[in-house]
């Protein structure tokens, strides 16, 4: 290569890393949640990321809305330091080039790395963090089961490769628990989490205890409580798209997002900045269209590719199971797993209400035998449910009623049974066990 081509080859590199034009704007508003750049309205889009120069460095932000006299931008900074008369250029779009060597890797919600293991490596695909979910039609069939080695799990609302689970429950009752003992679960290729607005303290909690076995196949996203809800919305979907990566490799994905509240408060943050009327307790309307567009993302591939077995957390406020987003989610998920405040107390942990939990394929994991045992427990723990006040009160007799007697009799152990701690081994034949323990009763 003589003179000519190498400067013709470094004009053409700098051309496609500096743009020869940078379009912008000057900062004509600032409120402690936004700021409104003037000068940008013909020249953007949304969701387009704008660099504030401030003078120390560039600040991110988002565009969140446009108008004709300019355009409002979130920062992805927890502060903002945009002061009128400041610079704001275009930037390119958001995009993640993930790589088999993020797993083992803890990274923010830009996709940049905060284990101090050195910068990330970057993969041939680049990927935009907010897609539309595969196409329909173009999905494969959900169909292998899934042991998680929760044992009350495997049991009433058993799992399948590909599906969609939510974890209800107010705070304190153990979700992120258990979420900790489904991530040990050896059925996966690659592990992708997303720490959405969790307290900072418990980041290294979740990576030494839930992912200590697991490290090598794991990717974590962090975005903590007191990061800017921009942040907190992004980490969810960065998440998402790792994910996708390795699923679009052939891979079994397990992603686990704690919590989709924290994502859809951090998203009626960036709404109400923007304007949009609160509908429903202070949500905004594009709050219901993001949360479903998210959770879709997960599940089956296209046939020939790998899929993501989703597990969402659900923080419900005020112990609301029937709150927006608690009700949203739920109609969106594949089954839901609910942990009672009420089961917590009685020391029961993982603390789930068997009679409220729904998996929507679980006929595709029990047996003839198996389904027909669920149905026969479910309704015992109902009857034991259903008479604790009037046996509390004295009112009950051994004798009078055979399938009350049965029931006092059963359901203790079963509640003995499905009590498990995030030290104790992962159960491999739950019903075995199950069957073991109940024998001399029903035998």
């Amino acid at each position: 290569m003589n003179a000519l081509e190498r400067l013709d080859a470094t004009l053409a590199s700098l051309r496609h890393d500096v743009p020869t034009v940078r379009v912008g704007g000057t900062v004509s508003e600032v409120t402690p949640t936004h700021y409104r750049v003037s000068g940008l309205s013909r020249f953007v889009r949304l969701g387009e990321l704008i660099g504030l120069d401030t003078g120390d460095g560039l600040q991110l932000g988002e565009v969140v809305r446009i108008d004709g006299n300019g355009v409002t931008a979130k920062p992805f900074e927890s502060h903002i330091a945009a002061g009128l008369g400041l610079v704001a250029y275009r930037l390119p779009p958001k995009t993640l080039s993930p790589h088999p060597d993020w797993k083992g890797r803890v990274v923010n919600a830009l996709g940049q790395p905060l284990d101090g293991a050195g910068p990330l490596a970057a993969g041939e695909r680049v990927m935009s963090t907010d897609v539309n979910p595969p196409p329909a039609m173009s999905r494969s069939r959900v169909r292998a089961p899934l042991k998680t080695g929760v044992r009350v799990v495997d049991l009433f609302t058993p799992l399948c490769l590909g599906q969609r689970i939510g974890i209800f429950a107010g705070s304190g009752v153990g979700k992120t628990t258990l979420l900790s003992m489904i991530a040990k679960s050896s059925g996966f290729d690659t592990v992708v989490t997303a720490l959405v607005g969790e307290r900072g303290r418990e980041v290294n909690e979740f990576l030494e205890d839930a992912l200590s076995a697991h490290r090598d196949r794991a990717v974590t996203v962090v975005s903590t409580s007191d990061e800017s809800p921009m942040m907190r919305r992004e980490a969810a979907k960065t998440a998402t798209t790792i994910a996708e990566y390795f699923r679009d490799r052939g891979e079994s994905v397990l992603l686990i997002v704690d919590s989709v509240t924290r994502f859809a408060h951090a998203a009626r943050e960036v709404a109400l900045a923007t304007g949009e009327p609160a509908v429903a307790r202070g949500y905004a309307p594009s709050v219901f269209s993001e949360l479903p567009r998210l959770l879709e993302r997960s599940g089956p591939g296209i046939d020939g590719k790998g899929s993501i077995t989703g597990v969402f957390a659900v923080l419900v406020d005020g112990d609301d199971h029937n709150e927006p987003v608690a009700d949203t989610v739920r109609s969106t998920l594949d089954g839901h797993v609910v942990l009672d405040r009420e089961v917590a107390d009685q020391g029961r942990y993982p603390a789930v209400n068997v009679l409220s939990s729904v998996s929507r394929l679980a006929q595709q994991v029990w047996s003839q035998e198996e389904r027909v045992l669920v149905r026969k427990l479910r309704a015992m723990i109902a009857r034991f449910e259903d008479t604790r006040d009037l046996r509390l009160m004295g009112g009950y007799q051994a004798g009078r009623d055979g399938e009350l007697d049965q029931a006092v009799q059963l359901v203790p152990k079963i509640y003995d049974v499905m009590q498990q701690s995030p030290t104790d081994a992962a159960c491999t034949e739950p019903f075995q066990e199950l069957l073991a323990a109940i024998k001399n009763v029903i035998g």
